[in-house]
């Protein structure tokens, strides 16, 4: 239904809705006023036979025969009446005809029969109703008691009425009389009912209300003409009937095509109907008690017997509503215990998690002394590879268990990772690794795991600021326990290392790169590594590896600084200080070879590197071409149409790509297909097969591959002889490893290469 539409359908309401308002003051006499009214009842019902009528050729199913059954209805009952006003020449008193009488009833049952079509059409739309709860029967038994208590009331006393030929269907034979009140009592209670049952988003739902309230406004008019009359009140017999208007109006509404409301996402939409249906027939009920008073007619023991029982029904309705809100209440606050128990623990364990160890950790450090132990499973990985990951997980609750055995109460057992656990143990402790070695015994026993017995080491890093003072926040916390776990992994695993504050400055990469300001961090520098060409192994090209070593002389090993750098959002100061340093050496060393620099897939895109580059290559006096930039990827290129878009204004500058690690990590032939690269190193993981001839088909395989696509390959890891063979046989000219020279300065590599010359 179109916006004008619209607004000419209200237009036309509001205007037989003022007609008949001002019909009903009768400003030009009663009887005329009923002939006017009857008209007006007339057009209504005949406009909205004509948009019934309009509509039907539209829609197809269910839809178009509650549509044709309520066309049927309508047009019988505008049959009846008329039959009625030409019998009784708009006399209120004149009975019906008995034709117009059976109209009645057959009218009745169309208009049932439309409303159960319409109900099914709704629930063909959408999916099926949910299971009846003791709560929906209950509540649906009580409301169907209240309505019909009520309206049996009303007609009650509108019997005499009713009899005297005042209600449909005009007749005066009072087994018709109470047969048409039995039909009307059933239909209104049903209507009723489903008006409060029928879901709010649920396609038909507008169209049922309107029918619905039609129905009901049709019954209630007729139901109070009989009243009025039966306590010898006509005065308002005009603004009553003014229902037979207004209910064919509802029905030309109803019967349009009415899109039903949006589906909530997040909350469930307030069902009105529910809320308010229940109690209107008792306070309709209430209406008419203090009506009977105010007029005089008083009450006799069925209405206030009835009264009394409907009021008792409405305070068990209250009752039963309160109890269903209580439990609605309860269960929404179990969901959000639930809730904030999965978000605080572990799903696996259900130990507490990063999160609620983040918590503790700050009480702690605000109440007192505590250690904190940072523990990793050594060589987990292996579990899952060799007993899979259902393994690995009954292994993690057994040693979860058997950690929390070896605590007090008030201590935190959490899982924060992996195979990563965190223990904070509150209050003062003598010695800490007198703690981590009772835990690490206890772990020594082997485990039972799918038949099997398995032996679990680990590597702790203990923090206690009792000692050395408090860090500032629990994450700075963690951080040192981390540290020093790594300290001991390097050490030998199956370790505790207990922080010590020179940590902070001997093993934190990230901090000594932001201390370093621009320049380079003290322990930082580059080594060098020959790229060869085969067969006779001269040197063709150089790559920059950066090293690191701790002020206490410890070496840091490449992927670890590199990815905490990453991990801190340092990676692209790291990659130009790499770049800068290799364009400088390169320069200084007069070595007349390209060069190859690392840098991370997150710097594709990245203008600001860019220009760096561009810099960078003019302030040393390097040239473009011999500049061959490597993509490694600690996490996928995400955007291969941004990342493509990137290397190839890298090559408008004259700069080369290089795929690193080809074969391994994130890369793929996607990577192949869509990324311009010129250069393509297989990752040194393909050299380790143990089948020389897998491994030659394997490599002739990828090297055809990338030579049909016009790349470069480089081969890496090559450290025999027989692999060397291997790649050459399968067409590789370009090799790169341990066999050809481990990583050392530029002036090693350039007096390797005079004495290859």
């Amino acid at each position: 239904m179109s916006l004008g539409s619209r607004r000419l359908g209200c237009g036309l309401t509001a205007a037989v809705v003022a007609a008949a308002a001002f019909n009903a003051v009768g400003v030009w006499g009663v009887s005329t006023a009923l002939r006017v009214q009857f008209a007006l009842e007339a057009i209504v019902c005949i406009a909205a036979l004509v948009v019934g009528l309009a509509v039907i050729p539209r829609v197809t199913g269910l839809s178009r025969w509650w549509r044709m059954s309520l066309l049927a209805a309508v047009a019988i009952f505008l049959a009846a009446e008329l039959g009625w006003q030409l019998a009784g020449f708009a006399d209120r008193h004149a009975t019906a005809p008995w034709l117009s009488v059976v109209a009645y009833f057959v009218g009745a049952f169309f208009f049932s029969t439309a409303m159960v079509l319409l109900i099914r059409a709704g629930r063909d739309h959408d999916s099926p109703a949910r299971g009846l709860t003791w709560r929906k029967v209950m509540t649906t038994v009580l409301d169907g008691l209240i309505s019909a208590l009520s309206f049996s009331q009303f007609i009650y006393l509108a019997r005499p009425g009713a009899i005297d030929s005042a209600a449909l269907p005009r007749s005066t034979n009072t087994t018709v009389v109470l047969a048409i009140a039995a039909v009307e009592m059933v239909v209104v209670m049903i209507a009723v009912l489903i008006a409060m049952w029928y879901p709010p988003y649920r396609l038909g739902r507008a169209n049922y209300m309107l029918l619905a309230a039609a129905v009901i406004t049709l019954v209630s008019s007729d139901r109070l003409l009989a009243y009025l009359r039966s306590v010898d009140m006509s005065s308002l017999d005009l603004w009553i009937g003014a229902g037979f208007i207004v209910a064919p109006l509802l029905i030309a509404w109803s019967l349009l095509e009415l899109p039903p409301r949006p589906r909530p996402q997040n909350e469930l939409p307030t069902n009105w109907a529910q809320l308010t249906l229940p109690y209107v027939g008792f306070m309709g009920s209430t209406a008419l008690l203090t009506f009977q008073v105010i007029v005089g007619r008083g009450i006799d023991v069925f209405f206030a017997t009835t009264y009394l029982a409907l009021a008792l029904l409405v305070a068990t309705r209250y009752l039963v509503a309160m109890r269903i809100q209580r439990m609605l209440t309860e269960q929404l606050v179990d969901a959000k215990r639930r809730l904030a128990h999965q978000a605080h623990h572990d799903a696996l364990t259900n130990l507490p998690n990063r999160l609620l160890l983040a918590q503790r950790l700050d009480e702690a450090i605000r109440d007192g002394p505590f250690v904190l132990i940072f523990v990793d499973i050594d060589d987990f990985k292996e579990v899952n590879d060799r007993f899979g990951h259902a393994a690995g997980d009954e292994l993690l609750c057994a040693i979860s268990a058997r950690l929390r055995s070896c605590l007090g109460r008030d201590d935190t057992l959490a899982r924060i990772g992996g195979d990563e656990f965190a223990i904070l143990i509150a209050g003062e402790v003598g010695t800490p690794e007198i703690v981590a070695d009772q835990l690490r015994v206890a772990l020594r026993s082997p485990f039972s795991v799918h038949g099997t017995s398995i032996r679990v080491r680990a590597s702790m890093g203990l923090v206690s600021p009792g000692h050395h003072g408090l860090a500032p926040t629990s994450d700075d916390l963690l951080r040192q326990a981390d540290i020093s776990m790594y300290t001991g992994k390097r050490l030998g695993k199956d370790t505790a290392v207990v922080y010590r504050p020179a940590f902070s400055v001997s093993e934190d990469f990230p901090t000594a790169l932001r201390q370093a300001k621009g320049g380079t961090p003290q322990g930082f520098r580059l080594k060098y590594q020959p790229i060869v060409e085969l067969p006779h192994g001269a040197p063709v090209a150089v790559e920059a590896l950066a090293r690191w070593t701790t002020p206490s002389g410890m070496q840091i090993p490449p992927q670890t600084f590199v990815a905490l750098a990453e991990a801190n959002g340092l990676g692209a100061q790291l990659d130009a200080l790499v770049l800068d340093q290799a364009c400088a050496d390169v320069r200084d060393a007069g070595l007349d070879m390209d060069v190859h620099v690392n840098i991370g897939a997150a710097r594709l895109g990245s203008a600001g590197f860019e220009g760096v580059v561009t810099r960078t290559l003019e302030r040393h006096a390097l040239p473009a071409a011999r500049l061959v930039l490597e993509i490694t990827e600690t996490v996928p290129i995400v955007d291969l149409v941004e990342g493509a878009a990137a290397i190839r204004r890298l090559n408008d500058l004259g700069i080369r790509v290089a795929l690193d690690d080809f074969g391994a990590g994130y890369n793929s032939l996607t990577y192949l297909h869509e990324l311009p690269v010129q250069i393509v190193k297989l990752d040194r993981g393909l050299a380790l097969g143990v089948d020389p001839r897998r491994n030659l088909t394997l490599y002739q395989s990828v090297i055809g591959l990338c030579e049909a696509l016009g790349l470069n390959v480089i081969a890496e890891g090559i450290e025999t002889s027989d692999q060397a063979e291997t790649i050459f046989t399968a067409g590789c000219g370009l090799a790169q490893g341990h066999l050809f020279g481990r990583a050392s300065s530029l002036a090693d590599i350039a007096g390797f290469s005079d004495v290859r010359a």
